[in-house]
């Protein structure tokens, strides 16, 4: 063995003298000035013409562009080809449409690579270099502050904050007043749940606490506020959105740099082995801006009337022309970008120079990431308005013409009303598999799950227990706008039923499984399936539109935990069977 061994250091250094030589004959010949002293050498510049530039580019951009595409294109043509043939409309202001779509598809292709360029490295820094200078509580602070940071720069929040309009302040006097005149208030209070996930996920990092307890702990507020509120004849109006906050603030900023920070402290404090160490994070914070939600709406309902609402929405001045021109352009959603993003730079940037004192590496590169990410989320924001809400509201709003008379709608109801009611719930259905199957993050996920099962959970089998567990939850989303039932007759059933299956699933499912419902709230779905549920709800009178989210959220969760006590089941049985053959 020695003598192989010898002989293997003899070949490797034989070729890396090699190297040296090769290395040696192309660098050029050392130039010494009159007294001897030798000249740095300086090497050629390069130049480029466009048609190189071009080469180097494009398949680099072509791939992001493309793999955006792949997440918008079959959606939008879906909705298009399902209103023109099966619903017999024309899609009104298509080419407006058609040009926010392609917005929607460049703006995330710029911001991803902004993210991972300029935002991505602040975490991973921050999150390796605060515990070793820092105290926990510190670090805990920060963490908290980062949680709602990154809830003000994540697209989908602006989809949320959109549809405050939309809503009758008639029908929902304290929904209309928590979109509108407490909107920031309640984006900072999901930030507050959002903050408060990245510190318990990071004391979870740090301790290795298991995630059922916190799950147990989170659901029991979460649920006995919704039934406080179920009894009372307004709140009840706003459950649908609580819920369906917390699908909005799983998106691609929070997740990742929320996950990147907590990874990163474990790792400083020396406690990254497990495997398991990224799960429960999306799922936490899922579960406290629903918590922070209601809490706000039982403190306005104990501080305004909905008479004074009601009146207060009337009474308003109407804006002058030059506010009225401003809020019906892009300047708007262009502020709104801008807003997003520079705040979350500046706070990062201060924890980074005044608590940390350290510097950037690669400052130019993150630098022209940053403004990836402004430019992005900006093209983005446009695209949102004109494009994805735009065809998502237009569809919502055609599909109950199958079974219902809308006055917007010549002829309907187009079919019997069974045709036309199955017609709706199988639109639903398929939109909520094709969305969750083309999600990028969900093929990510399957991978990280078949390498940490070794091959007993197959990335194939929880693609698609996760996409079927949306297209029941969208269903069943519609079904509850459609026939007006109370959304705590899904909800409180539907977790009951999730915390059983997680009593009785072994940690890693229960990990995979809770966090599996936050890869189906992309920054594509969420503002999607808001539109159509809110077109759905005004076009069928529904007092709201909102609980579809909500439902695509719980119902992957138990479908990946019925998958995983089938596999394990099936390990056993297998297990069995080869113990009594042997």
């Amino acid at each position: 063995m020695s003598h192989e061994m010898r002989f293997g250091d003899f070949n490797r250094e034989v070729s890396i003298r090699q190297h040296l030589i090769s290395y040696k004959r192309l660098m050029p010949k050392i130039k010494k000035d009159a007294d001897g002293n030798e000249i740095p050498y300086k090497p050629p510049k390069v130049e480029l013409r466009s048609v190189d530039i071009y080469r180097l580019l494009s398949p680099y951009i072509s791939i992001r562009f493309i793999a955006q595409i792949r997440a918008v294109v079959p959606l939008a043509l879906y909705l298009i080809f399902f209103q023109i043939l099966l619903l017999k409309q024309t899609v009104t202001d298509s080419w407006l449409i058609t040009c926010g779509l392609v917005a929607v598809i460049l703006g995330l292709m710029i911001f991803m690579e902004g993210l991972k360029l300029g935002l991505m490295p602040f975490g991973e820094i921050i999150g390796n270099t605060l515990p070793k200078k820092s105290p926990l509580g510190v670090v805990l602070f920060i963490a908290f502050l980062l949680g709602i940071g990154v809830t003000f720069a994540e697209p989908a929040i602006g989809a949320l904050q959109a549809v405050g309009s939309i809503v009758d302040v008639e029908k929902a006097p304290y929904l209309y007043t928590l979109l509108n005149e407490w909107s920031g208030t309640l984006v900072l209070m999901v930030g507050a749940g959002v903050g408060f996930a990245a510190v318990l996920g990071t004391m979870r990092f740090l301790y290795g606490w298991s995630l059922k307890p916190i799950i147990y702990l989170a659901l029991l507020p979460a649920l006995a506020l919704t039934i406080f509120c179920t009894m009372h004849p307004e709140l009840n109006k706003i459950l649908g959105l609580a819920w369906d906050c917390g699908a909005v603030t799983t998106g691609p900023v929070t997740v990742p740099l929320v996950l990147s920070l907590g990874i990163g402290i474990t790792a400083a404090a020396g406690k990254g082995s497990s495997s398991l160490s990224g799960f429960g994070i999306v799922t936490m914070a899922s579960l406290f801006p629903i918590i922070a939600v209601l809490i706000l709406a039982i403190y306005v309902a104990f501080t305004i009337t909905p008479a004074e609402i009601i009146l207060a929405a009337q009474t308003t001045v109407s804006m002058d022309g030059t506010s009225a021109w401003y809020n019906e352009t892009p300047w708007a959603e262009i502020m709104l970008g801008v807003r997003a993003i520079v705040p979350l730079v500046i706070f990062l940037f201060i924890v980074l120079k005044l608590i940390l004192r350290e510097g950037l590496r690669e400052a130019g590169i993150v630098a022209y990431g940053l403004a990836l990410s402004v430019i992005g989320m900006c093209i983005f924001n446009v695209g949102l308005s004109y494009g994805l809400a735009k065809l998502g509201g237009q569809s919502g709003g055609f599909v109950p013409a199958a079974f219902a008379y809308i006055e917007s709608v010549e002829g309907s109801p187009l079919y019997m009303y069974s045709i036309g009611i199955s017609l709706a719930i199988l639109f639903a259905w398929v939109l909520g598999f094709g969305a969750t199957l083309a999600e990028p993050a969900l093929n990510a996920l399957g991978q990280t799950v078949e390498n940490l099962t070794n091959g007993a959970f197959k990335k194939q089998m929880l693609m698609y227990a996760v996409s079927v567990g949306v297209a029941f939850g969208i269903t069943l989303g519609v079904l509850k706008i459609v026939y007006n039932i109370p959304i705590t007759y899904f909800l409180v059933p539907g977790y009951m039923a999730g915390v059983a299956l997680t009593y009785f699933s072994t940690e890693e499912f229960v990990n995979i499984a809770w966090d599996s419902a936050g890869v189906t709230t992309g920054p594509v779905t969420v503002p999607l399936v808001l539109a159509m549920g809110l077109g759905f709800g005004n076009a069928v009178k529904a007092l709201e539109g909102f609980g579809i989210l909500s439902m695509a959220s719980i119902c992957p969760i138990l479908s990946v935990l019925l998958t995983g006590l089938w596999v394990r089941l099936k390990i056993k049985r297998a297990k069995k069977s080869a113990s009594q053959s042997g």
